[in-house]
């Protein structure tokens, strides 16, 4: 019986280099995706409260937010999603200059969606997690750990 990847693929198989690299890629995106949730809930947290509570506009209080799950993130990358072995002065440094741009993509992300109207807060901070988390992850995997 002929599984669908010899199928399709007769040619590649999973002993090939090219198929193994973009397994090993997925597998620590999604490392980077769970390590990411803890942070992401903190910072979704962080955002509810600063909206729903305290009546803090949600360009800031999501942007509070993402300082806060950025803080929870770089340990568990560090040690989790790229078991990195560079000294912390420069993986911080380098994390954290990721980290302010992804800020900043966040807050421009949640500022347009903000524009089209009847567009929900949480429903823009979704689309805006969507990117940065891409964005990040390709930075963070090529340059900082």
């Amino acid at each position: 019986m002929l599984e669908w990847r010899s199928c399709c693929f007769p040619d590649r198989n999973e002993t090939d280099p090219a198929i193994a690299a973009t397994n090993r890629v997925f597998a620590q995106f999604l490392k980077y995706a769970t390590a990411g949730a803890g942070g992401t809930a903190v910072a979704y947290g962080i955002l509810f409260a600063l909206v729903e509570m305290a009546a803090v506009r949600p360009v800031l209080a999501s942007t509070c937010g993402a300082v806060a799950g950025a803080v929870v993130n770089y340990a568990l990358n560090y040690r989790f999603t790229f078991q990195s072995r560079r000294p912390h002065r420069q993986a911080l440094a380098k994390y954290f200059t990721v980290a302010v741009a992804g800020i900043a993509l966040n807050a421009i992300v949640i500022a347009l969606a903000m524009t089209v109207p009847g567009m929900h807060y949480f429903l823009a901070q979704l689309f805006a997690t969507a990117v940065v988390l891409i964005a990040a992850f390709l930075t963070n995997r090529a340059w900082t750990f």
